[in-house]
């Protein structure tokens, strides 16, 4: 390999880990919010996959209906609602993992919380944007559902 190739090479390492770097900025800043706020969308391939235990589709236009169902329900149905993001790290050269916790108090007269942990992969294109979501709970969806119908403490 002669020294042009080097180069090349090492800038285009450069350039991918700044990419990576700034998707794991955005991620920082945008999760902690998005319950109250619209996230940032640049960071996603417009067919971006996305599943949770419940749900699963294709296409960033869906992407942002998810989100703002979300801030919606939040709005309607929570007295507080948080989105706690515990760790984002780079976990392998085109995967970004999340750990994090949701809890809230629900607008209930019984004043039910709601809490459960999870963690979120996304992988990376080699342009380094999210091309694939995968969300997993520490819980089933029914015991999460459980929880509306217990009372506060």
């Amino acid at each position: 390999m002669d020294t042009t190739e080097q180069k090349s090479d090492n800038s285009s390492t450069t350039e991918a880990q700044l990419q990576v770097a700034k998707v794991i900025e955005t991620l920082q800043q945008d999760l902690p919010t998005l319950f109250k706020q619209d996230i940032s969308y640049h960071i996603y391939t417009k067919d971006i996959y996305f599943q949770d235990p419940i749900s699963r589709f294709r296409g960033k236009f869906n992407y942002r209906i998810i989100f703002w169902t979300l801030r919606f329900h939040a709005g309607l149905f929570f007295t507080e609602i948080y989105f706690d993001v515990h760790n984002v790290y780079q976990s392998a050269q085109d995967t970004i993992k999340v750990d994090w916790t949701v809890r809230g108090n629900l607008l209930l007269p019984w004043k039910p919380k709601l809490f459960f942990n999870g963690n979120s992969t996304y992988t990376l294109t080699k342009e380094g944007l999210i091309y694939n979501h995968l969300d997993t709970w520490d819980r089933k969806p029914g015991e999460i559902w459980q929880q509306f119908f217990r009372k506060g403490s």
